[in-house]
């Protein structure tokens, strides 16, 4: 729910007409990808604001029933039939290379889903709720045969450089979630992540590893920005957290965000050349 705020970036984003060959997200941030990609800056907000209020998001009694704090079969594989459309042709026809990142549960490792392995928008929304099902909160999600959750339990540590660098991309312009200042303190105590993942020992070693890979990857990106290859978008404020419900919370971190993006946005454009 912190996308509330980086949500307001991909309104503005599109709205201003700035367009990149390349959008990489992880969790959350695979939902601001397809609504970048999709150019659809109403959906960017209601999915992390206004969908808050929707009676089948989620609560304490949909964990309780194993369906996820956050409903997420509903929230990512039903509601765009209806509650909240989705553009998938214009998703689909835009030339931008998408890379969205979900967790090998098995195999300890963050997989990169692409265009490429998204041939509708059914198997695109289970690849962003795949990417984006928190460890205990959400329910682990089937691709072919292979349970994944969500992407931050990678060596990225929830930052997709990795995706771009691989594509050989050399610029970067990052959208986080956190403070500049922010340092990811380590889980403790472990053991009650390693005993309810024991029969899955690469997820709670996942879990346990993403402080440090985070961290490692945010020092890099500020190596980068040093060296005028990154342009760091960090919320200069962060009132809510990643389970935050409270509706008028969530339009307050928004219009932040967005008025934080227009503040900043002459220096994206001279980042960028536009």
């Amino acid at each position: 729910m912190r996308a509330a705020y980086t949500s307001a970036v991909v309104a503005t984003l599109v709205n201003e007409g700035v367009v990149f060959p390349h959008v990489s997200g992880i969790s959350a941030g695979s939902s601001n990808t397809a609504n970048y990609v999709s150019r659809d800056p109403d959906r960017a907000r209601a999915s992390f604001v206004d969908f808050a209020a929707n009676p089948d998001f989620g609560s304490v009694w949909t964990w309780i029933q194993g369906k996820g704090y956050f409903n997420s079969q509903y929230i990512y594989e039903e509601a765009y039939k209806h509650s909240l459309p989705f553009n998938w042709d214009e998703f689909i026809s835009n030339p931008a290379a998408v890379r969205m990142g979900a967790f090998d549960c098995e195999a300890g490792v963050t997989r990169y889903f692409g265009k490429e392995d998204i041939p509708d928008i059914a198997r695109l929304m289970k690849v962003v709720r795949a990417s984006s099902s928190l460890p205990l909160l959400m329910p682990q999600v089937e691709i072919d045969g292979t349970k994944y959750c969500d992407g931050a339990l990678g060596s990225a540590g929830g930052i997709p450089l990795d995706a771009a660098q691989a594509d050989g991309y050399e610029r970067f312009f990052v959208v986080l979630s956190q403070p500049r200042s922010f340092v990811k303190p380590p889980y403790k105590p472990e053991a009650p992540y390693r005993w309810f993942y024991r029969k899955q020992p690469a997820v709670a070693e996942g879990i346990m590893s993403r402080p440090k890979n985070y961290n490692r990857v945010r020092e890099e990106l500020f190596d980068l920005e040093a060296q005028g290859k990154a342009y760091l978008f960090f919320p200069d404020q962060m009132s809510v957290n990643s389970r935050t419900r409270d509706l008028t919370k969530l339009r307050q971190s928004y219009a932040a965000g967005y008025a934080q993006s227009h503040k900043e946005l002459p220096r994206w454009r001279e980042f960028l050349g536009l």
